[in-house]
């Protein structure tokens, strides 16, 4: 199974929401997954991802399905190598489920090694991956399902975890 996984942080707290898939170019989930995390860290800038990381954490330990893959809305690393939330993640899993980040944005500095562009879009999504060559990550995400520049799975994450 494939692990598409979002955070929408509210007032108290975030929302974690995840969708599991089969195959790359899936146009539906499997199943869909969601928890609840009360507390959270703070916000730092450059150190998102400890803010991040244990939300992601704890929807994992929500699920039992053996994970090919986990797709994480950001970077897996940053310009100059430095390690982003996807990097952060591999490693708190010892290194054993490949991370793919898809970015919406640009970060400073982001090689155009990392560029994907899907449909008849002119702006790239940002795709970096660790545990995985990142032009394979990069030709799973461009032929994941959707004739927009954001794949149907990813858009569909991101507005369940909004929506709970």
């Amino acid at each position: 199974m494939i692990l598409a996984v979002d955070v929408d942080y509210r007032d108290s707290g975030a929302v974690v929401a995840g969708v599991l898939f089969e195959d790359w170019e899936d146009n539906a989930p499997a199943k869909t997954v969601s928890t609840i995390v009360g507390e959270i860290n703070p916000y730092i800038s450059g150190e998102f991802y400890k803010r991040e990381l244990p939300c992601i954490l704890a929807l994992l330990d929500e699920i039992d399905e053996s994970l090919d893959a986990i797709i994480v809305d950001g970077y897996v690393f940053l310009d100059s190598g430095k390690k982003g939330l996807g990097a952060h993640l591999y490693d708190a899993l010892k290194h054993k489920i490949p991370v793919i980040g898809v970015a919406k944005n640009a970060f400073k500095d982001i090689n155009e090694d990392t560029f994907v562009y899907r449909g008849e879009s002119k702006k790239p999504l940002y795709v970096t991956s660790v545990g995985i060559a990142n032009d394979e990550a990069k030709a799973f995400i461009q032929k994941m399902h959707g004739k927009y520049r954001f794949p149907t799975l990813l858009k569909m994450v991101d507005s369940q975890c909004r929506s709970l």
